[in-house]
Parts: C-alpha cells; sequence; structure tokens
C-alpha cells in the first residue's frame, strides 16, 4: 500500500490506522462505484382510480453507489486473515429523500452494506459480521447487478402483499463457504434475537444454503433460507422460508441465458412480523398483507428468464418474469388477480473496463389486487405509508409502475 494510497484511506475515514498495519503484512484495497443518471418514474391504473396513482416524475438517482476496503493477511501455515468493510455511498446529496422519500438503509455508517473478519484456508473461509444470504445470483444474473440501475424485482424474492421473503443482508451472520473445483457453498446462521423487551423470547434464528455447480458453459445453483421471529407470548411463531433455482447457458463470451424460479412461504405474518415484531397485525396489513389473522400460511413463486449479450463494447439487457397468484388465504378472494409480469430492457456502451453509459426500461403489470414496486432507495418514488418501507401502498393495486432512465457507472 502507497503512500498516496495510505492519504485516500485517512481523507475517507475508512480506519486507515488499521488499514496501513494490515498493509505491513498484507494486501489493501480500495474499491468502490458511481452509479447514476436521470430517469422518469410513474405507477398509473391503481383499481380504486386515479386518486392512487402516482404520477409521472423526473428523478436524478443514486443506484447502489459504493465504497469499500477489503483486506487479506498471510498468518501462515496456508492460513490468511481477511477483512471485507463496504459502505453505500449517495454522491448526489447525501440522501433519498428526494426519490422514494426513503433514505437508503445503506448508507450513513461505516460498512453499512455489507461487513466481516474471519479466517481462510485450504478448508474453506469463516467469517462473522454482515453478508448477503439468499441474496443475489452471482453471475448467473448481473443486469441489474452490474450492469443498469434497475432490474425484475422478483428475482430476488421482492414480491408483494406479504409475501416478499425478506432476506437480503443480514447482521450478525457467521458464514462458512468453499469451493472445490467448479463446485460452491456457503452456509449461513444468525440469532434473530436482539432488541427484546424485557421478559420476551429470543428464539429467532435465521438458516440459508446455497449450492452452485459449473459444467463448461452451463451453471445451475439453489438457495434456501428459513428466517424465524421470536415466539410471541401468545399465537403461533412467524416465520418466512425463501426458494431460489437457477441455470444458465453461457453461449459465448459475454453472452448468456439464464432462468430464475423463487418460491416464498409466509407462516403466521411471515417476513412482515418479523421485520416488525412491535407492530400489531392490523398496521402491518396496511401494507397490503393477504393474511387474515396471525395463523395464516401463503405462498408464491415466480419464474423468468435473462438474457445477457455482449458484442464488441456494447450489450444488450433482456429480462421478463412471471409471478404467480398467492395461494392459501384464508378469505375467499383475498388471493385472486395476485399475480403480476415484469420486464427490463437495456443497452450498454463500456467506454474501458470501468466505465460505462446505458439505457433501461423496465415495467410491471400488476393485476387488479396486487402492487409489486421496484423495492429500493432509488428504484421506487411511491411510498406505502409505513416508514421506512418504500413501495406502493395497499390502496394503489392494479397500479403499473414504469422507469424510463439513462446513466453513467464507474467501477474503481
Amino acid at each position: 500500500m502507497n503512500k498516496k494510497t495510505a492519504a485516500l484511506a485517512l481523507g475517507a475515514g475508512m480506519l486507515a490506522a488499521s488499514a496501513v498495519a494490515l498493509a505491513q503484512d498484507g494486501n489493501v484495497r480500495i474499491y468502490g462505484r458511481a452509479n447514476l443518471g436521470l430517469d422518469n418514474y410513474s405507477a398509473t391504473g391503481a383499481t380504486a382510480g386515479p386518486g392512487n396513482d402516482f404520477k409521472g416524475r423526473n428523478r436524478v438517482y443514486d443506484a447502489a453507489s459504493r465504497l469499500g476496503i477489503q483486506g487479506t493477511e498471510d498468518l501462515g501455515g496456508g492460513l490468511k486473515a481477511v477483512l471485507l468493510m463496504e459502505s453505500g455511498v449517495n454522491i448526489d446529496s447525501g440522501s433519498n429523500t428526494g426519490q422514494s422519500g426513503t433514505t437508503n438503509p445503506f448508507t450513513g455508517f461505516l460498512s453499512s452494506r455489507i461487513g466481516h473478519v474471519g479466517l481462510q484456508g485450504g478448508w474453506g473461509q469463516l467469517t462473522f459480521g454482515k453478508s448477503n444470504v439468499w441474496w443475489g445470483n452471482g453471475t448467473m444474473e448481473q443486469t441489474s447487478v452490474n450492469y443498469l440501475a434497475i432490474g425484475v424485482p422478483s428475482f430476488y424474492g421482492l414480491l408483494a402483499r406479504g409475501t416478499n421473503v425478506g432476506v437480503t443482508r443480514v447482521s450478525n451472520v457467521v458464514q462458512y463457504s468453499a469451493q472445490m473445483g467448479g463446485y460452491a457453498l456457503q452456509v449461513s446462521y444468525s440469532p434473530n434475537a436482539e432488541a427484546q423487551v424485557a421478559g420476551g423470547n429470543t428464539d429467532g434464528k435465521l438458516f440459508g444454503v446455497t449450492v452452485q455447480g459449473e459444467w463448461g458453459p452451463f451453471g445451475a445453483g439453489y438457495d434456501w433460507v428459513k428466517n424465524r421471529g421470536n415466539s410471541p407470548a401468545a399465537g403461533d411463531t412467524p416465520a418466512s422460508t425463501g426458494h431460489k433455482a437457477r441455470a444458465a447457458w453461457r453461449y459465448q463470451p459475454g453472452g448468456q441465458i439464464s432462468v430464475i424460479w423463487v418460491k416464498s412461504v409466509q407462516d403466521n405474518g411471515g417476513a412482515a412480523a418479523i421485520l416488525a415484531p412491535t407492530t400489531p397485525l392490523a398496521a402491518l396489513q396496511g401494507l397490503g398483507l393477504v393474511t387474515d389473522a396471525a395463523a395464516s400460511r401463503v405462498t408464491q413463486t415466480s419464474w423468468g428468464l435473462n438474457w445477457e449479450h455482449a458484442f464488441g463494447n456494447w450489450q444488450a439487457l433482456a429480462q421478463w418474469a412471471k409471478v404467480n397468484q398467492i395461494t392459501g388465504c384464508v378469505t375467499a378472494g383475498q388471493c385472486d388477480n395476485t399475480g403480476a409480469t415484469a420486464w427490463t430492457l437495456g443497452a450498454r456502451y463500456n467506454f474501458s473496463k470501468r466505465t460505462g453509459a446505458y439505457v433501461n426500461y423496465a415495467a410491471i403489470r400488476n393485476q387488479s389486487n396486487y402492487n409489486m414496486d421496484f423495492i429500493g432507495g432509488w428504484m421506487t418514488s411511491a411510498n406505502t405509508g409505513v416508514p421506512g418501507v418504500p413501495g406502493l401502498p395497499a390502496g394503489s393495486v392494479g397500479a403499473d409502475p414504469r422507469i424510463i432512465g439513462v446513466g453513467v457507472m464507474h467501477n474503481f
């Protein structure tokens, strides 16, 4: 690590003293991304009429810009120490209040996106910290992760009406990962028992498993996650289970077609009840939950296609997904018309290995009793009315979100 790089670390306030100490016997890399652009968001056609629509508005957005430090230290005998600290950065204004009215939860403090410390050897890697669990599809779907600012939300289990899997980046995680040849395994565990009132139960927990394999031009993977809340004083324990399977065919360098299937299972209020354990069920139903009582169990599946193709400096990108209707409702009619179709089209020109400009168009066609949206601090201008929860509110079921944008991405 040279003096110029060390000075940059000091200026950024990224624990420079630790970084310099680690650099004496190891390696430290400072990296990041700036991804900003101009787009127009709208969500019109609500079942209840124009009064529940979101009129089109232009926005200058920041799409998950970030700054990180990655470090290793050789401990000898084939053993290494590993360190990761990655923070979200809103380069445009420092907040997203001009977009969805909700602050980006991955900014504001050091290592706000992901971060861990651990050991690595021939047996694999063991880390403690905040990690991706179930979230993402690796190299089998990079359109919305590395190429554009938007993508089909169901590929990540971001559904609606209370069936959202609710597992993305998870804090307080111990994670083991290993790779052998073309096969990879990741196992995650998190105790979900913090911030409880006196006398409250503390038996909540999260488990996750990811397996993936590569066979020449073909690849496949499966993710499973079980997120169980703390047992309530009365009633049944909420739980959220996610299944995600994917397969890809890389027909040429820079060109692939992949299919992604997702299933969400929500027991006793599911993800919403786990994320807001002190919020009454009636308030959670303001998000548009289809559950009629805490004991309800609902499921939803979706599947879709992802296409990425590079020719020269250009990339063509397309996604399509079908979200099936929710099943398991207690009251007749609650599950009716709760499906959606979503798609994304994009083109990107790569000026270099690090800088590209893109245009993207994305839309969701909701059925009359569904309100799936492009969830995320920069993706939607809608707000559910529940603090910290962006997206179309329950009163806007049937509205169809649409985004047209142009942006520039620089990786460093």
